[in-house]
């Protein structure tokens, strides 16, 4: 793996960003993951080239390292720490007084310094001291075990009753093994459209002995014919016929809280709005929107002769123009 370029090993331009190397390694992990290939016997080697180049692309200073003197900066095997030590191959002429800090005198890092910093970018392999290993220790190695599984991102659509009311909804996945499994998830009263619910532990399986990711499900709501939402509050159409408009009436109204009854006072042309306190959207620490109801009146699609004369009549009647106050 010495001579391999990690940027190619995980498909990544040398510019990638930190979440575009992470996207690519667990892709390359799940895909050559040697418990999901068990008749691939070049799996284990891929997963193991792959987790390498990982382990030297996430961390800032060992991409920094790898990115000035290449894989090299892994296999040293004697360390610049002054009293007579060589450098390690390829080495020679490093000015490691731009790794210095304070104390590192005018001639750039001291011995001390720069002890520290091989121990960062090896993982805590290097222990210092002529003709010790720098390579990597059982920690390092512990480390590559505890990585989480992918998180899997599902979207599932539910019902507006349900998304004010709350309630379960079924879904299914299929699992790098080819096996479908159905999952129930809880929906809380008042989600709305776009928002994610977590399920810890439900996603991929770690590449070692780590956790399993989480599955992401995220939630949209389906329009409903005649309610609408706007925060916590909750906008309904109500129909009512001519004469209930004209002269005033009593109408029932359905909401998530049960059904109401509802004052349309006389007079009422369409797109007046009745408030309902309290009947809109409601959450578990109390919090309660409210209700408007528009109303519209509903015009018979066909009318018979006497009841066209007796509208006509109406209209001979009224003294008052609609439209007197349209203007441009």
């Amino acid at each position: 793996m010495a001579n391999s370029d990690y940027y190619k090993t995980l498909g990544v331009s040398r510019g990638a960003s930190k979440d575009e190397i992470q996207k690519a390694y667990r892709q390359l992990a799940k895909k050559f993951h040697p418990d999901l290939n068990p008749d691939d016997k070049t799996a284990k080697k891929k997963f193991q080239e792959v987790q390498q180049a990982y382990d030297v692309l996430s961390d800032e200073k060992k991409r920094q390292m790898y990115d000035q003197f290449g894989p090299e900066f892994e296999n040293i095997r004697q360390g610049p720490t002054g009293g007579g030590g060589q450098m390690p191959p390829g080495w020679e002429g490093v000015d490691f007084s731009q790794f210095g800090g304070p104390g590192g005198g005018a001639g750039g890092a001291s011995a001390a310094d720069i002890e520290e910093l091989l121990r960062q970018f090896t993982g805590g392999g290097f222990h210092g001291g002529a003709g010790e290993s720098f390579g990597p220790t059982p920690r390092r190695r512990g480390r590559k075990s505890t990585q989480p599984g992918a998180d899997v991102v599902h979207e599932v659509e539910i019902p507006f009753g349900k998304s004010i009311e709350g309630g379960e909804v079924v879904i299914r996945l299929r699992r790098p093994s080819g096996e479908v499994e159905t999952l129930t998830v809880k929906i809380p009263a008042g989600i709305e459209s776009g928002k994610t619910i977590r399920l810890r532990g439900q996603g991929e399986p770690a590449p070692g002995s780590g956790p399993a990711g989480d599955l992401l499900v995220t939630i949209r709501v389906a329009p409903h014919p005649y309610f609408s939402r706007e925060g916590m509050n909750l906008h309904v159409r109500v129909p009512v016929t001519i004469g209930e408009a004209a002269l005033g009436a009593k109408v029932d109204v359905p909401t998530p809280h049960g059904t109401i009854t509802m004052t349309v006072p006389a007079g009422t042309s369409s797109g007046k709005r009745i408030r309902a306190k309290g009947y809109g959207v409601r959450t578990k620490d109390g919090t309660r929107g409210d209700l408007y109801a528009e109303i519209l009146i509903a015009i018979p699609k066909s009318l018979d002769e006497a009841s066209a004369e007796l509208i006509r009549k109406f209209e001979s009647r009224q003294k008052e123009s609609p439209r007197e106050e349209l203007k441009w």
